[in-house]
């Protein structure tokens, strides 16, 4: 198996193991308080917004899983998907960097490790797919 498909597959499980924090967070945000004073259609919305990312995640998992060797051998409209993923994924790093203030919730050890690692994970996704959709593996 070459160096390219390794990476697509690590990327491929990076989605599933990010789907973990995505779990995590509602509880560890107290969603369930902090929502409460929005009205019910805002509540909901916030919450339907949250499972269309997990959809997506999931989606870019398995897409990879099923698409790793078209990716490698690059196919265009699997380079597309790869160069689709990569974008994403620097969006996900801009609004990270640029708009989130994620500092007052990092107040434990486990969220600022948390925090760190799933950062490592999007970079990593950038440099998977964007290499890949570039052509450059």
């Amino acid at each position: 198996m070459n160096t390219t498909l390794l990476a697509l597959y690590l990327g491929g499980a990076i989605h599933f193991a990010i789907l973990t924090a995505s779990a995590l967070t509602p509880r560890a945000l107290d969603w369930r308080t902090t929502l409460a004073p929005l009205p019910k259609l805002l509540r909901q919305m916030f919450w339907v917004y949250g499972i269309f990312i997990v959809i997506t995640i999931i989606a870019f998992g398995v897409l990879t899983f099923l698409n790793a060797p078209a990716m490698a051998a690059g196919e265009p409209v699997a380079r597309s998907l790869a160069i689709f993923i990569a974008v994403f994924w620097t969006a996900r790093l801009v609004v990270q960097f640029f708009v989130f203030d994620a500092r007052p919730y990092l107040t434990r050890a486990l969220y600022r490790i948390g925090y760190h690692l799933l950062t490592v994970a999007f970079l990593t996704l950038v440099g998977i797919y964007g290499g890949v959709g570039l052509g450059l593996f």
